[in-house]
Order: C-alpha cells, then structure tokens, then sequence
C-alpha cells in the first residue's frame, strides 16, 4: 500500500471492518500498545459532550498555538477533506504524513480488525508522537467511557453540554448519556463540567472516580451573557479568580469559549483580554451557525443534527432576524429524533427544501420528513434527490434581504459547501472562477 493515494486509502479502511461503529477499547488498545501510543508524556485534553465540542477543541486550540505550544488535534467529522481531522498547531496534516501513519497502524495491527475511526484515531496518535507536540487535543467521536480515543489517559477532562442523541449507543436518557461521557475522567485529574445544568449523575459519578478540582460552568467557572459584553470568569489553579471579556466568535457558544479558557489556564496559559481577540480573532469555524453572505442572500450553515442543537440554532435566528424570507434546507440522519427537530423549526421557515443523500445509507428519506413536516402544518416544501439541487431550488426562491438555513447533518453542510464557494467566487469582484 506505500505507493497508494489517501484516497485508496481511505476507501480501504471503509472496508477493513464490518461495521461502522463498534464500541469498545479492547482491539484499539491492542495495537495502540504494540506501537507504544499509550502513556503520552505530554498534557492531554480529551473532549467529550453532546454537542460543543468542535467549538471547544477549536478555540483552545488556537488559545495554545497563540501561546508559542505545538497542538496536536485529532476531531471528526471533517467537511471536505479527511486531512481536517489531525491538525498540527492549527494546520491540517499532508497526505503523505497520513498514509505515512496509516501504514504504520497497518504493519501492528496484525490480524486485528479496526473501525475506520480507530484506525484514525491511532494514526493521530502516532503523527503526535512524530511530530513531538507539547499538547493533545482529543474530541471523542462517539459517547466517551468506550469511545476509541479513551485509550489515552487524559490530564485534563472537558464534558460540554449534554442531549439526547445516539440513543441506540449511549441510552435514552440525559443520564445514562452523561455516565458514558463520564467514562473520560480519571482519578486525580481536572474535569470541567460546559453544561449548566449537568444531570446529578454525571457530578456523582465524577466524585466517586476520584477526580480534582472539578469545575463547573456557572460555580468555578462562568461565561456571563447578562450584560452587553459576554464576560468570562475563570478559577486560577492557585486560588482566585480573574475576569475577562470574550469576543464575539461567531459560531461558539460563551460556555465552550469559556470551557477552553479554563483549560487553557490549568495548562499554564495567561490569556489577557488583547491576547484573547488576537488569539481568536482569525478563528473561523465551518457549519457551527456559521453566518455568510452571496448575492446578497444571506446564509447559515449549521450542523444542528439533534433538538438541543435545532433549539440553539433557533435562538440565533431569533436575535439575528432577516428582512425578507426564511428558507430551510435540511437534511438528516434516520436515527436522529427528527420529529422534535421539525416541531420545533416547522414555523419559523416560510419553505423547506428537503434532500435526499443517495448513498448514504444513514440518511433519512426526504419523503419521509416532508410527511413530518406536513403533520406539523407545513404545506410549502420541496422534496429533490441530492443536496446540490434542494440547494439550487432553494436559491431560486431567494433574493437580497432573504435567509437560507442549512442544516441538519455534517453531510448536509458539506454538500453544499462547494457550490455556495463556486457561488461566492462568481460574485466577488476579480475573484477567480
């Protein structure tokens, strides 16, 4: 395989395992201690939670890099590019340092069979090992307690807000949910806690594991939306507190910035307030209520794929209202509380442009959810076969001053992410096409 491209091997890995998704450290571990990724010297922050926690590894990671530190990040999904998943100080890995990773994975895991995220996540560990980083970002993938990147003991553990989604892996409740992201914290380590209102299971859990100082959004730490400038307050390791403004970081919720902070600070970082909006000031997230501009149309791409994140969305919207008319184009995935979503979001679009995702097997049918639409009142929607052509037919009912919504899924954002860059570039002035 030396000689084959990313893409082969990608498609590869696609087939190595039976499934997508299976749960469990035993296999992963195996290999990872036969290429000596276990037991890092380095700090580790590992992030788990249901929804933030792209945004959290985002800005601390810029907060690191601002600071002189070389980051390794390791997050998925990716948009565009699987190279987005492993970052070296903010800058996605080359090809050749990934199929570089890929065949050392390949030469130690003998017989054993991996997931297309195991064999990710080792080949990131191993680039970070290359690479000799000073810091380890980890976002887990799915859950935590069984999650591949909890192989890797973490010195600092993040759990942003907690939802309902995954219910078939993680449990129908907040708190089962919340005890499985628990499975990230360790004896002796600081845990910060991104939800205000954590389920009671989740804090007793963490205190029976033995885990220190535990810090809490709205106790030992806070990002303060009462006033016209959103304010963090941080815990110093050695006692005391200090206050900051944050800027205003489209897409990032105030307790995910807050949340980096205070890691950011437990790792030794003095962040002032001119340190904070240089740091940050270049940040530019894709699909996290990520606001543009084309044509005069303006547009948000969110990957909003459970309620708690559609409820999010929504309060954007709401204090960000458009002149004209509100377009939704949505698609989804089948295992996703998808009736929830589309009560909620039903009347505040004046259509829906609904998509079919051909081969994609996870995706829900557009046909489907335009029946849920329906029940809920809806009568103006479009149903077509792929998100290029929900997109066009959506574009072709906007005009200056109106709003398109895309969201539902990562693949959703994506999908339309070259075309509205096709689209930008046509109407940018001197801009190549």
């Amino acid at each position: 395989m030396s000689k084959a491209t990313l893409e082969h091997w990608l498609q590869r890995l696609e087939s190595l395992h039976p499934s997508e998704i299976e749960l469990g450290l035993e296999r992963v571990s195996a290999v990872a201690g036969r290429m000596e990724l276990l037991g890092p010297e380095q700090p580790v922050v590992t992030v788990a939670g249901t929804n933030g926690k792209g945004s959290t590894v985002a800005v601390l990671e810029a907060l690191l890099v601002a600071d002189g530190k070389k980051t390794g990040s390791l997050t998925s999904p990716h948009f565009l590019r699987f190279n987005e998943r492993i970052r070296l100080a903010g800058a996605e890995a080359a090809d050749a340092e990934i199929i570089a990773a890929f065949e050392a994975v390949d030469a130690a895991r003998e017989h054993t069979s991996l997931t297309y995220f195991e064999y990710t996540t080792l080949a990131a560990l191993w680039l970070f090992r290359e690479w000799q980083v000073d810091v380890m970002i980890l976002e887990v993938g799915l859950g935590g307690r069984l999650d591949a990147v909890n192989i890797i003991d973490p010195t600092i553990a993040i759990i942003t807000s907690i939802a309902l989604d995954h219910q078939d892996w993680l449990g129908d409740t907040r708190a089962a949910i919340a005890l499985e992201k628990a499975g990230i914290v360790r004896p002796g380590i600081a845990v910060l806690v991104a939800d205000r209102d954590p389920p009671g299971e989740l804090l007793q859990r963490v205190a029976e594991i033995g885990a220190g100082p535990v810090l809490r959004l709205g106790h030992e730490f806070d990002a303060d939306e009462s006033g016209p400038v959103v304010r963090a307050r941080l815990s110093r390791p050695g006692g005391g507190s200090s206050e900051l403004p944050l800027p205003d970081l489209a897409g990032v919720l105030p307790q995910n910035a807050g949340a980096a902070l205070q890691a950011a600070l437990l790792l030794g970082v003095e962040v002032g307030s001119g340190q904070l909006q240089e740091a940050l000031s270049g940040m530019r997230l894709t699909g996290r209520r990520q606001s543009l501009q084309v044509a005069g149309v303006d547009y948000i791409l969110d990957v909003a794929h459970n309620p708690a994140a559609v409820d999010k969305l929504l309060e954007k919207m709401a204090i960000t209202p458009c002149k004209g008319k509100t377009i939704a184009l949505f698609s989804v995935m089948k295992d996703k509380d998808i009736k929830t979503m589309v009560n909620a979001a039903a009347e505040v679009f004046d259509a829906w442009f609904l998509a079919d995702q051909p081969g994609n097997a996870r995706a829900a049918r557009a046909a489907d959810v335009a029946d849920l639409l329906r029940a809920a009142g809806q009568t103006m929607i479009s149903v077509s076969k792929n998100i290029k052509q929900a997109l066009r037919r959506a574009q072709s009912l906007t005009g200056s001053g109106d709003r398109l919504v895309i969201f539902g899924s990562f693949h959703t954002v994506a999908g339309v992410l070259p075309a509205l860059e096709k689209d930008r570039r046509k109407h940018v002035v001197g801009a190549p096409t």
